[in-house]
């Protein structure tokens, strides 16, 4: 083979150099091309207790290990030469109105902890990107403020029935007034799951100081300096009733919510209505007499009874059989577009995302909310047309198998 030296134009050809990015941030967001690369880089930029309050789940975390491994235990079908043009269409309809991605931002409590720019960091992005935001009761920017954050776009109030009634019940009515479209009835928290985690670290609201959550927080002093130099953390939308953070929690928290709350809350909420942390088929069949327009597949994130069921395992059965009747959701566990796509390959309608939310938020604010949906949108395309389909209303069972229940169907 005859040797030569290139030339200089022959180099400039395959050589070309990155210009540098200068802004720490926008290099760091650039060079995640996963959630679980947000996830790292949140885990280096977040004192532990508060990375661990978002990351960690109940006791020995075996329900968010179990819901993770059911999306990585599925194998794809795809489907060839099909003909289909270069674009997908990933939008869809989700409670009554139209969504760009079949996805919507969970409820997450106390996110301003995380990073100081908190719920207002994700309603924007929501809505920046087509997709519903859900506000917790136990967020800590308001109703009011999320909603002038995100004053086009489809705003979600997650409630929590509390001991005084009348408390959650002007929360409805506030919702209501400010334009949230749906509203979130939790079922999963009669009591507050052991979180063992959070109980090593000395977790609190306002962060406890102490030799260990100094030593930890030595080298992270951007985000002491973000916690002292913003507002405080409260749960927004309950200041008024005075509480310390302690008080508020522990009334959040009721075993003796019944089916009776549900309708009265039905009753006052002029939206749709959609009761989250359904974990059987019996109770799904139950809520579809009382008025409801979705119900959502989930175990609180694995944060509340350890070993509870999967959600993602549920979901054929429960489309199966309530799925004329009310509309599906299903969260825990999902850390990419792919586990969306099989979600809604199986019958989900839409899909919540929680903590890929909030690695994104601890990895850089709302850019990085904006990198997490990105990822997940790139993520659910090209899965889309790796599988064949041009649509998300072409998914169906059939894209995918559940490898668990290949092989026992083997033995």
């Amino acid at each position: 083979m005859k040797r030569q030296f290139p030339t200089a134009s022959q180099l400039a050809q395959v050589l070309t150099f990155r210009r540098p990015v200068l802004d720490g941030t926008v290099r760091r967001l650039q060079a995640a091309s996963t959630i679980g690369d947000l996830r790292t880089i949140a885990q280096r930029r977040t004192p532990r207790a508060a990375f661990d309050y978002a990351d960690g789940a109940a006791e020995r975390e075996i329900s968010i290990a179990r819901a993770r491994r059911a999306f990585e235990d599925i194998e794809f079908s795809p489907q060839i030469l099909r003909g289909l043009p270069s674009d997908v269409n990933a939008s869809s309809q989700i409670l009554g109105a139209p969504s760009e991605l079949p996805f919507a931002i969970a409820p997450t409590g106390f996110t301003r902890l995380m990073q100081t720019e908190g719920e207002i960091a994700g309603a924007s992005a929501a809505g920046a990107a087509g997709i519903p935001f859900t506000l917790s009761t136990l967020g800590t920017a308001s109703i009011e403020e999320v909603a002038q954050a995100n004053p086009n776009g489809r705003n979600w109030f997650q409630l929590y029935v509390m001991k005084d009634r009348e408390i959650s019940y002007g929360l409805v009515r506030r919702a209501a007034a400010a334009g949230y479209d749906t509203m979130y009835f939790t079922v999963d928290t009669p009591v507050s799951g052991a979180r063992l985690r959070d109980r090593r670290n000395g977790f609190s609201i306002p962060p406890q100081l102490t030799l260990r959550t100094v030593a930890n927080a030595i080298p992270r002093p951007w985000w002491w300096m973000d916690l002292l130099t913003t507002a405080p953390l409260e749960f927004s939308s309950l200041t008024s009733l005075g509480a310390g953070v302690s008080e508020v929690v522990d009334a959040a928290m009721d075993p003796s919510i019944s089916y009776a709350d549900l309708d009265t809350v039905r009753t006052l909420w002029p939206g749709k209505l959609v009761v989250k942390g359904v974990q059987n088929l019996d109770d799904a069949k139950k809520l579809t007499g009382h008025g409801v327009d979705g119900i959502v597949l989930s175990n609180h994130g694995g944060r509340q009874l350890d070993r509870a069921p999967v959600p993602f395992h549920l979901l054929p059965a429960v489309v199966r059989e309530v799925g004329r009747d009310v509309e599906i959701g299903v969260d825990t566990g999902i850390m990419s577009g792919g586990d969306i796509v099989a979600a809604v390959a199986l019958g989900a309608r839409f899909t919540l995302i929680g903590r890929a939310y909030l690695y994104g938020l601890m990895a850089g604010g709302r850019r990085g909310v904006d990198r997490a949906i990105s990822i997940l949108s790139d993520e659910i395309v090209r899965t889309m047309k790796l599988l064949g389909v041009q649509d998300l209303g072409e998914l169906h069972p059939g894209h995918v198998r559940q490898l668990s229940n290949a092989l026992r169907s083997l033995k």
